[in-house]
């Protein structure tokens, strides 16, 4: 029955079969192995276990589904192993590792191991089971995107282990209010500078950071605390390091042999042939196997729309239409739907985020109404369009004001995740305090007024590292986040910003729950160029709306006429110029009284004072 489901490429259990397994076979301790290569003329195991000879343990072929195994008795865990394959050509290729090694040796050893099976005994049931019946969308999501390399490190440079990172990280998390974190591609990868997004081995959990039990402790720890664990996922492309899947068996078999199909251009890295049906398989098993064999919560799906496009990156002459004639990948299309029916299907606690660049219609549609399937995508406008914005001169911002009111005519077309990654801070593009307009006091007081204005718009929110307390240095994959800066006042008044707004975001509904449904978001103000203005109310049925009011110039409105859905008492649970966080202090004195009567359309008004460079959240608290 394998050998049937391998075929037909709908095997859903490929990695209890496929790499290295310590098993008991006949009474006889040792591993089995199994890879497929079916364009090969032999394959052997190499090791330390023989000397590194090929002609010591060669695997033998089934043929229907050009899969090689062996069973090599009286070696256990811990063995460095590669493939020594022979192409049909008669030709030895360089050694391989397997590409479904469960753990793989540190840098720059590139060996596979054969891996310890699993005996962690997992405590968290209970968090796994409140996202199993409940619906994400609806939930507070505020992720802290994070790159394990390089948050903390040892004095000498040293990364951290699961473990260290498991004693300092998820405190460190769980103290600033995100409900997730977000790592960076940590599946095994050879090139440091590349941060995981050029996997080697899709299935081993990097040496860098220690063993794959180690992983597993982190991610349970995590769940325990009530943290959820999202992992950088690249199904997109593949690196060509000749240890590698590039022309496993001497032949293009997880790449497409055309280079208009097979590589890309951008990065010179190899492009899966998503059509193969054993290489669809490959990629949706291991999809499977993170949520399966380490509790994933989820997974952000990495350049999705560099998938999705025959023409990404390039020029006419460069790239071959569909059966259609058009642009679209339908192979791709075919495969994120595999992917996300598969994986929603069997672990339905776990979410799927899209990294999709362009319009693509329908991406968190559910596959069976013509969708990607996905369950959130980043809304990559909402984080270009806004920090565009706020890098103008605030002077100007009076004729850029579409720049923030139009992000509101698609906020609702998808489940969106509001990124503020780690690629806007790399590559000289600054970091998010630098890309503020004005001096340092406005610079700071630019950011705080932001992340209040990003915390009440609708949509799921994600920081990356060292912004939460405004690193000023770029980031760098080689070195630690600058934690000194947490003794300076600014720096550490943004953090307790950050943190008040995550606190804030989980406990007030009308800013959560209906993230990702126009219903919950309604204009106050939408025209105010003249002030750069903007204020909106968020809602949720049976709950206290929230009114969000930003000022995005550097001047003070005194007795700003805001109109608002009733009168009585609005109590400001956020101002972002508070003292508390290094602004002027000025404000409300924590509530405002509205008034019955009309005002652009709306039923009541208030009176109030709008400091300068602000973002200010008022709770509806009665009459």
């Amino acid at each position: 029955m394998d050998d049937y489901y391998m075929r037909e490429g709908s095997h859903l259990r490929l990695f209890d079969k496929m790499g290295a397994h310590v098993i008991t076979h006949e009474g006889v301790n040792g591993v089995h192995f199994a890879v497929w290569a079916p364009n090969a003329r032999r394959v052997s195991v190499v090791g330390d276990f023989n000397e590194w000879d090929g002609r010591r343990h060669v695997m033998r072929l089934r043929g229907d589904t050009g899969i090689w195994e062996i069973f090599i008795p009286d070696i256990g865990i811990g063995r460095p192993y590669k493939y020594e394959i022979i192409g049909s050509d008669n030709q030895r290729l360089p050694l391989k590792a397997d590409p479904f090694a469960f753990q793989s040796e540190l840098r720059p050893a590139t060996a596979s191991i054969t891996a310890d099976p699993f005996h962690h005994v997992w405590a968290d049931h209970e968090h796994r089971k409140y996202w199993r019946e409940t619906d994400a969308r609806r939930q507070p999501i505020s992720i802290y995107e994070v790159h394990a390399g390089s948050w903390q490190q040892h004095e000498d440079g040293r990364f951290l282990s699961w473990d260290e990172l498991g004693d300092r990280l998820i405190p460190y998390v769980v103290d600033l209010g995100f409900t997730h974190i977000e790592f960076l591609p940590i599946s095994e990868y050879p090139y440091d500078p590349s941060w995981g997004y050029q996997t080697t081995g899709l299935y081993a959990p990097t040496a860098r950071f220690g063993d794959p039990e180690g992983f597993a402790r982190f991610v349970d720890g995590a769940h325990q605390a009530g943290i959820g664990v999202i992992l950088d996922w690249v199904p997109a492309h593949f690196p060509t390091d000749e240890h590698g899947l590039a022309r496993f068996d001497g032949t293009a078999l997880y790449e497409h042999a055309d280079p208009r199909m097979g590589m890309h251009p951008d990065w010179n890295t190899a492009i899966y042939n998503f059509g193969r049906r054993e290489v669809l398989a490959y990629l949706v098993n291991n999809a499977l196997f993170w949520a399966e064999k380490y509790h994933l919560d989820g997974l952000r799906v990495d350049a999705v729309a560099s998938m999705l496009y025959l023409d990404y990156s390039r020029k006419d002459g460069e790239w071959i239409p569909n059966d259609q004639g058009g642009r679209e990948n339908l192979d791709a299309v075919h495969f994120l739907q595999e992917m996300n029916k598969d994986l929603y299907g069997t672990h339905p606690g776990v979410m799927t985020i899209a990294e999709e660049s362009t319009s693509w219609p329908m991406v968190t549609r559910p596959v069976h109404e013509g969708g990607l399937g996905f369950g959130f995508k980043w809304n990559m406008g909402f984080m270009h369009d806004t920090l565009q914005y706020l890098a103008r001169e605030p002077l100007f911002r009076k004729h850029h004001h579409d720049e923030i009111t139009f992000g509101l005519m698609y906020a609702f077309a998808e489940n969106f995740v509001l990124p503020l990654s780690h690629d806007e801070v790399v590559h000289g593009k600054g970091t998010l305090l630098q890309k503020m307009s004005g001096d340092d006091w406005q610079k700071f007081a630019t950011l705080r007024a932001y992340y209040g204005f990003m915390w009440g718009y609708p949509g799921k929110k994600l920081l990356f590292m060292g912004q939460e307390f405004a690193q000023r240095n770029e980031w760098n994959e080689a070195r630690s986040l600058d934690w000194h800066l947490l003794n300076q006042p600014a720096h550490e008044s943004m953090h307790k910003l950050v943190k008040d707004l995550n606190q804030m975001y989980r406990s007030h509904a009308a800013l959560h729950a209906r993230d990702c449904e126009g219903e919950g978001f309604s204009w106050l103000v939408v025209d105010d160029a003249e002030n750069s203005v903007f204020a909106w109310l968020r809602s949720s049925p049976g709950e206290s709306p929230v009114a969000v009011v930003s000022n995005m110039t550097p001047v003070p409105r005194h007795d700003y006429q805001l109109p608002l859905p009733m009168d009585g008492i609005w109590r400001e649970i956020m101002n972002t110029d508070s003292s508390d966080y290094g602004g002027s202090g000025l404000g409300n004195g924590g509530q405002v009284t509205a008034w019955s009567g009309e005002s652009q359309g709306w039923p009541a008004h208030v009176s109030m004072t709008l400091p300068p460079l602000s973002t200010i959240l008022l709770e509806f608290a009665g009459h």
